[in-house]
């Protein structure tokens, strides 16, 4: 699997015709986007993109502002073990639990449900869905609900009982052993 993700990683995406990404149905329950100012969002204040670039490496300013991805299998959490949470790199809000992290074999961390998942109910997590149509494959993105920065993405082929896999950047986040 990772020789395979590796040789896909260097091949351009085929682009999809405007068309095709505004009828695409998103279902699922996974594609349930969260707009840019939506309501019950939480935010700090907006800070200018320099200010991001000073607080940043240049790759987590490329994965978080420019909703880049880092290449599989490279990333620092990728196999970490340790208990404890990991919170968004840009304004250290808690996102996802050691506790529901995983092993998908794709390349990158990945987690069951995000940190305060209730049942369904992700009102009171840490991250936003959003459509994502940019690399001509429509995808749901996982934003930080605070400082929107970029995450991953979430997939509907992650272990029971939801079913979900947080495919999520490890630059984008910032790992505190310990207890929750």
């Amino acid at each position: 699997m990772a020789h395979v993700l590796r040789a896909l990683w260097g091949l351009p995406l085929r682009a999809a015709s405007p068309g095709a990404l505004r009828h695409r149905p998103v279902g699922n329950g996974l594609g349930a986007s969260a707009k840019h100012g939506d309501a019950g969002a939480p935010r700090g204040p907006a800070l200018a993109e320099s200010e991001w670039r000073r607080r940043l490496t240049p790759e987590q300013f490329h994965v978080t502002r420019e909703k880049g991805t880092e290449p599989p299998f490279s990333g620092t959490y990728l196999n970490n073990k340790q208990s404890g949470m990991y919170h968004c790199v840009c304004c250290d809000r808690p996102l996802f639990s050691s506790e529901k992290k995983y092993c998908s074999g794709t390349g990158w961390p990945a987690f069951s449900e995000a940190h305060g998942t209730t049942g369904s109910d992700e009102s009171n997590t840490g991250v936003l869905r959003r459509v994502d149509g940019s690399s001509g494959l429509v995808r749901t993105e996982v934003v930080c609900k605070q400082c929107d920065a970029h995450l991953g993405h979430v997939f509907p082929d992650g272990p029971g009982p939801t079913g979900q896999r947080f495919c999520i950047n490890s630059v984008a986040l910032r790992f505190k052993p310990g207890g929750h």
